[in-house]
């Protein structure tokens, strides 16, 4: 059966009315977390991860998709608005947005975002539909020791990119496999890491550390730096926008979208890199490059673009793979394991009314969230006046609710508290959280693996490197790990030309 006939049949599960009600739920969440400073797609599908067991896996990812797709969406309001990006991947909105705004186009900022970030995200989708099952051709045929390369790669991509300092992402990245390991041996038996504590013989579900990494350390983090004072946002009119506005922003879209799917894809792509990209292209293919840094519409339509064609690159790995590359694909990833479906290359075959109803649900909740975000812009502008203690004190109380529904057990709120203060702290050292949940995830299934390649080999360590890509992934980690010093040693010895400066401090300037 062609990719086309698989893409009806989800369209056919996705437009059915319960998964069409999840996908409007899922968008409108999505743009309000979006929205709200400090809280991302993926504290909220965090703190819905419990709400969900009632739920099929089918709806319950195609609403989880919409709160990616709506925390993208959501998240250029705040940076446009509020000039506070509320994710990293909308940094680069806030360059010209913000001044546009000041300048009386916040209601030109929003359409180009909004227009855009339709553009990007339905070509991304295509895209997803086209690329995942190559992807899934290729992985199907790897043994256990390549998927084991591909694995540890993505494991390192992801650590060695994110935060100030690749200690501090590798020490996030131990404690989440620290934490992986609690329980019984899956071959043995033998306790790990259960402190003689019985109740930690199960292990830690997955979920409680979701919640408490992302809504308790957060929630915690942003009550200790709690201002008094109340957020001034710029008045929003109904976005629209002229001719001029057209001819300089369609273009745009589509170079952000080229920037941002492949990026996407890429074990430790994300979105900040696609968005700077995009910017600096913009800059200076720019007709009127004067006016960047005072509000030109092309620093708002390419990065945008970029930002949401991403989010369907992120989903090719973790739909193919099984390998997440941000923090909401790897909650999206715990959902899975959750409801007991494996993830990987097998997933295509095993699971297609779910793959393909969640990759058509892209399109419906895309389709969905410009007819949403256009007309209520100003409603959306409306929340960022929620008082701060109340927001947060509401999303204590879901996080301790949540923890709580997932085994009934006092001693999960006890793990909540520890594991919030893990997190709390974890943001106060500067150490990022996303490693520390890609390890708690792909933890055991490396195990697993790393297991099996053993086994096969009679346990020769030659047995890990016994498939060619396996090795060609090997030399990539070894690259990977030694170019920071190959380019700090560069930078060392390179004579600096005199009032030589980088485009990053260009930008900055």
């Amino acid at each position: 059966m062609d990719t086309l006939d698989l893409l009806m049949q989800g369209f056919s599960t996705a437009l059915t009315p319960m998964n069409l009600l999840y996908a409007c739920i899922g968008v409108l969440l999505g743009t309000a977390v979006g929205v709200l400073p400090g809280i991302g797609p993926a504290m909220a599908v965090a703190l819905l991860l419990p709400v969900t067991y009632n739920l099929g896996p089918t709806s319950a990812l195609i609403m989880f998709a919409g709160i990616y797709y709506g925390g993208m969406y959501g998240g250029s309001t705040t940076s446009i608005l509020l000039n506070t990006p509320g994710e990293s991947s909308t940094v680069i909105t806030a360059i010209e947005g913000h001044k546009m705004a000041k300048a009386g186009r916040a209601a030109q900022a929003l359409a180009t975002a909004a227009i855009g970030s339709f553009v990007a995200g339905t070509i991304g989708t295509a895209l997803l539909a086209v690329c995942a099952p190559f992807v899934v051709k290729f992985a199907v045929s790897l043994g256990p020791s390549s998927y084991l390369a591909i694995m540890v790669l993505g494991l390192l991509t992801v650590t060695a990119v994110l935060g100030s300092s690749k200690i501090r992402g590798f020490a996030s990245l131990g404690l989440g496999l620290a934490i992986g390991l609690v329980g019984l041996d899956p071959v043995t038996g033998q306790q790990r890491l259960v402190f003689g504590i019985p109740l930690l013989s199960d292990g830690i579900d997955i979920v409680v550390v979701a919640v408490a990494i992302f809504a308790v350390g957060e929630a915690l983090w942003i009550a200790a730096h709690l201002r008094r004072n109340k957020m001034e946002t710029i008045p929003v009119g109904q976005p629209w926008m002229g001719k001029k506005d057209w001819r300089r922003s369609w273009k745009p879209w589509l170079r952000g979208t080229a920037f941002g799917f492949p990026f996407g894809a890429m074990p430790a792509g994300g979105a900040e890199v696609p968005t700077f990209l995009s910017y600096v292209t913009e800059k200076k293919l720019s007709k009127h490059p004067e006016e960047f840094g005072h509000g030109a519409i092309e620093g708002v339509a390419g990065p945008e673009a970029a930002n949401n064609a991403s989010a369907a690159g992120t989903l090719t790995p973790l739909l193919a793979l099984g390998l997440p590359t941000n923090a909401t694909a790897a909650v999206m990833l715990a959902a899975l394991v959750q409801f007991g479906i494996q993830p990987g290359p097998l997933l295509f075959e095993n699971e297609p009314v779910l793959v393909w109803g969640l990759i058509a649900s892209l399109f419906i909740g895309n389709t969905l969230l410009l007819l949403i975000n256009l007309p209520m812009a100003p409603l959306w502008a409306k929340l960022l006046q929620i008082p701060r203690p109340y927001l947060y004190a509401g999303i204590l109380f879901f996080a301790t609710l949540g923890a709580f529904s997932v085994n009934m057990q006092a001693f999960d709120l006890v793990l909540l508290l520890v594991l919030g203060a893990l997190g709390f702290a974890m943001r106060r050292y500067g150490l990022p959280v996303l490693p520390l949940i890609i390890g708690l995830i792909l933890g055991p299934r490396i195990e697993g693996q790393l297991r099996k390649s053993l086994q096969l080999s009679g346990g020769d360590v030659s047995g890990l490197f016994n498939e060619p890509v396996g090795v060609v992934v090997y030399i990539l980690v070894v690259i990977l790990l030694a170019l920071p010093l190959f380019i700090r040693l560069w930078r060392k010895f390179r004579p600096q030309k005199p009032g030589a400066m980088h485009v990053e401090d260009q930008i900055h300037a």
